[in-house]
């Protein structure tokens, strides 16, 4: 298992790469009766891991691989479980025909890059998959006419900590992975989500959707607007991602909510507003309030402040709404980032308590 040059976090794989393996696995013992163990599969970028298989079996026209996936350093929901493919034959000329095991989900919206009622197997899994069927076909005689049934232990169960529900995959997780790789931390697959969340909202017919930094934030615009669950963008610190994925894939209008401290930082031009990549300037802040008229012991105030919400007491307290300054501010960088694209802005500013504290 390789590890990240510049983090010296350790490399995983992913699920659909599990999967890649363990259908990989059971096709040859369909066809020879004997598991390989460990499995080597190709993935992109010239890398061959080999996977140890952790369950097989081999009776009645069917094999079955099951592999424990391993996210290396990454905090994957899937970690630790185990990923199993059922292969039998199938009916001649029909190909590589997939089907949702135990676990995993299936497709009961439009809008996301597989059919309604197609189990939740995304593109780039189905085509490793495919590939090493036919690769083990040729290999030892086979057609490579198989029914490929994937299963995620526990997958119903760790689907309610993913966006599946809300982008209508029920009943389990999705198969995931575009390299087979995941690196550690690298959010791919939270930005990912944001975009198929958009997708689904647009396929949905939604004129109106809604990114917000956390629960809080999305229980006050639901409150606000009356959105329907698929309206809302779980946008995390990842600002960017949602705004340059509506510059190209349009809705008429986006609101963007979530914490004075967050969107100070987008105010100021941060698109990605995790607390360990961009962090808010009370320089910046304090100029907000003395270009507003603020007085000369505010603007100091502001400047020595020890957070966004301590900031926003005292502005408050005086009279001076600092929070309608940062909304106006993190419309400005939406805007800027959306370049002329047909999206109408607002932003709507919270405390903690998910207190309305400033629009724009």
């Amino acid at each position: 298992m390789s590890r990240d040059g510049a983090s010296g976090l350790r490399h995983g794989w992913t699920t659909g790469a599990c999967a890649t393996a363990a259908t990989t696995a059971a096709y040859t013992a369909l066809l020879t009766g004997e598991f390989p163990d460990p499995v080597t599969i190709d993935l992109p970028n010239d890398r061959h891991p080999s996977f140890a298989l952790a369950q097989e079996s081999l009776a009645d026209g069917a094999a079955w691989a099951g592999i424990v996936k391993d996210a290396g350093d990454d905090p994957d929901v899937t970690h630790g479980a185990l990923v199993g493919v059922r292969v039998t034959h199938g009916e001649p000329g029909s190909g590589v025909v997939f089907r949702a095991g135990e676990g995993v989900g299936t497709v009961t919206k439009p809008g996301l890059p597989l059919a309604v009622g197609e189990p939740a197997i995304n593109p780039m899994p189905r085509q490793f998959m495919r590939e090493h069927v036919a690769a083990v076909a040729r290999r030892h005689g086979g057609t490579g006419d198989v029914v490929v049934e994937v299963s995620i232990e526990d997958g119903a169960e760790l689907a309610r900590r993913t966006w599946n529900p809300r982008l209508g995959i029920l009943g389990g997780l999705s198969v995931l992975g575009t390299t087979g790789v995941v690196v550690p931390y690298s959010c791919s697959s939270w930005i990912d989500s944001i975009r198929r969340g958009i997708d689904v909202a647009r396929a949905a017919g939604h004129e109106h959707v809604a990114g917000c930094t956390g629960s809080t934030s999305e229980r006050t615009v639901q409150e606000l607007y009356g959105l329907p669950e698929d309206a809302l963008l779980d946008m995390g610190d990842f600002a960017g991602a949602v705004l340059k994925y509506l510059r190209r894939h349009p809705v008429p209008r986006l609101t963007v909510a979530g914490g004075i401290g967050k969107l100070a930082k987008l105010a100021d031009g941060h698109l990605d507003l995790h607390s360990g990549r961009s962090q808010v300037s009370f320089d910046s802040l304090a100029a907000r309030v003395a270009g507003a008229g603020g007085p000369p012991g505010l603007v100091e105030g502001v400047r020595g402040a020890n957070t966004a919400l301590d900031a926003l007491r005292q502005c408050q307290a005086a009279g001076l709404p600092l929070g309608d300054l940062v909304a106006a501010g993190a419309r400005e960088t939406a805007l800027g980032v959306l370049r002329g694209a047909p999206v109408a802005v607002d932003v709507v500013v919270i405390d903690r308590a998910g207190v309305v504290v400033g629009r724009a």
